[in-house]
């Protein structure tokens, strides 16, 4: 078995810590702001923006914990860790707010033969508020996002939120200049829009790495052909290949030997396997090999074999 050694820099994830802190205090804080300004005003599009931020201040408390938890050590009851929390929180996260965002839709919809009074310049000036709040935790989190994945996707987060606020407050000048209050559910319709279209991905990706579905991105017959192409090896076959997170990959399977080497010949053989796998994107391999003649060897040289 080999993978991929990891370091951490101390001193960088208690600043990103810190910054991820106050970010989350910021936008907790445009929710409560921008839900009350919402109601007061009349304003949807306010209150879905609302619910955007507030969806975005869980995915940064999931970021905050995460960062947390990375630093906490494997146990003899958790081997793997606690990777999979982060995934198994922005899955339930992505599922509530798609319920949430759909139920603004239907909401909208009833606005456009429902139009209600809207106060426009509450409905701007709570905009304005959440757009300086967004632009602070986005100045927040540049630094910190260039160093880490999960920071980085907690930063483009922020950058949505910015352009929800953006859009708002455009539509309270259009509603302001034309008298039209349709603006409001249309831009409403369009913010959810975006949401799903964000929380589709978010469920997708989170639903495949809880499934242990093979990564999007790996082609497992073209590792098949590589590796069998290799000098020394018959087959490769019983492949499982799986995500710990949305980072690590995971690879096992069994290799069937061309001839019958000597040990020190087959481990040569797994190594070099190994590195190519590694110098794939590959993390974490285990390989089992199998000499060419053996009373052990699998029954089945299919690809992907079975579970057991």
């Amino acid at each position: 078995m080999n993978h991929r050694p990891h370091t951490h820099n101390a001193h960088t994830q208690n600043t990103s810590q810190q910054r991820l802190g106050l970010t989350i205090g910021l936008n907790l804080m445009i929710a409560m702001v921008e839900v009350v300004g919402g109601i007061i005003s009349g304003s949807l599009a306010l209150i879905s923006d609302s619910v955007h931020n507030l969806a975005d201040s869980v995915s940064l408390i999931i970021s905050y914990f995460a960062l947390k938890l990375s630093k906490k050590k494997v146990s003899l009851r958790n081997t793997f860790g606690y990777h999979r929390a982060e995934i198994l929180a922005a899955f339930i996260n992505a599922t509530i707010l798609a319920g949430i965002t759909l139920f603004l839709i239907v909401q909208a919809f009833i606005r456009f033969f429902r139009p209600v009074q809207i106060k426009v310049d509450t409905m701007g000036i709570v905009a304005l508020i959440g757009l300086g709040a967004n632009l602070a935790g986005m100045i927040l989190l540049k630094k910190p996002s260039s160093q880490s994945l999960n920071i980085r996707s907690s930063y483009l987060h922020l950058v949505g939120d910015t352009l929800s606020s953006v859009a708002v407050i455009i539509a309270a000048l259009l509603i302001e200049l034309t008298k039209l209050t349709f603006i409001d559910p249309l831009i409403t319709i369009i913010i959810s829009l975006y949401i799903i279209k964000e929380t589709w991905s978010v469920l997708q990706r989170s639903t495949d790495i809880l499934m242990m579905a093979s990564p999007t991105d790996i082609n497992l017959l073209k590792i098949q052909r590589e590796i069998e192409k290799m000098e020394g090896i018959d087959n490769i076959h019983h492949v499982h290949i799986w995500q710990l997170d949305d980072k690590t990959i995971h690879f096992e399977a069994h290799l069937r030997l061309a001839k019958n080497p000597s040990i020190h010949e087959a481990d040569q053989i797994r190594q070099k396997i190994e590195r190519w796998l590694i110098d794939n994107n590959i993390q974490h391999v285990t390989l089992q090999i199998e000499p060419s003649e053996t009373a052990n060897a699998c029954p089945s040289n299919s690809l992907l074999g079975s579970t057991h």
